[in-house]
């Protein structure tokens, strides 16, 4: 699938909603903040946008209104970023919702390993057997439904280590301590513990590619993150300290949308923009 035409996971309303959630605020409570009338915030978070409206709410949420009426605009998209030579992206369907999965490895060796399992590993398993790689482990970001699905078809096919972040609790994968770092040849895998979507979602950190990558799950999204399942504010520290924190130029790979890079999201993401 081409890079250019993955829409964003996540518009406007996605990002004032998961912002109104974490934060605890009824629709009145958002009025009462932003010192506009309930109405206007009810038909704001019902989708009707109105650009004073939505000015005022993103003061009141912390948001960065430029970067919210970038999204509502339409002018706000990564383009096509293309990831280094050993490295591929794999997408599949996930109940009308497109999950991407990745696979790095190191050219000397041919060992990869292999980063969540989307809903169908059929092409990430082809793409293993056609390029003569030997899949040694297998890291998860977190233990949602659509980043583990394969998970058993993949070990089973590739003799793989499955691993996941501790907190995560998936059976029969074994769990690891934020910060281990794993290697294959020539590549090093490092582990950032990127909680609040999940209670112990983890960032891989890919060094010994022509640029540096980041696989962040749903920790992450172009123009937004992934929903305060466990903790709003833990989604805002551990991805700034953990992900806006690495060079400006890595690429991080998202399990949901378009790739995106760190310079673009301090810019951009509504969330983290303007600080």
């Amino acid at each position: 699938m081409s890079r250019r035409r993955i829409p964003l996971e996540d518009g406007w309303a996605d990002v004032l909603h998961k912002a109104v959630r974490g934060q605890e605020l009824t629709a009145g409570m958002l009025g009462d903040k932003a010192g506009i009338p309930d109405e206007d915030a009810r038909a704001l978070l019902d989708g009707r946008f109105d650009a004073p409206t939505a000015t005022a709410a993103a003061a009141a949420l912390s948001l960065h209104a430029p970067s919210l009426l970038a999204l509502a605009a339409g002018t706000y998209h990564p383009g096509e970023i293309i990831l280094p030579a050993g490295m591929a992206m794999f997408t599949s369907d996930w109940g009308g919702m497109q999950v991407h999965s990745y696979l790095a490895w190191d050219k000397t060796t041919g060992e990869a390993a292999a980063f969540d399992t989307g809903a169908d590993a059929t092409e990430l398993l082809s793409f293993l057997q056609d390029h003569g790689l030997t899949l040694r482990l297998l890291l998860l970001t977190h233990g949602h439904g659509d980043h583990v699905f394969e998970a058993d078809r993949i070990v089973e096919k590739t003799g793989a280590m499955p691993l996941i972040g501790e907190g995560e609790g998936v059976t029969g994968i074994a769990t690891f301590a934020p910060g281990r770092e794993f290697r294959l040849g020539s590549l090093s895998i490092g582990t950032r513990l990127t909680k609040g979507h999940s209670p112990g979602g983890m960032t891989y950190v890919i060094g010994g590619l022509a640029q540096p990558v980041a696989v962040v799950g749903d920790a992450l999204f172009a123009g937004s993150m992934g929903g305060p399942n466990t903790s709003y504010g833990d989604c805002l520290r551990t991805n700034r300290e953990e992900i806006l924190s690495l060079p400006s130029e890595t690429i991080l790979c998202p399990g949901h949308g378009p790739l995106t890079k760190v310079v673009l999201e301090l810019k951009n993401n509504p969330f983290f923009a303007g600080r």
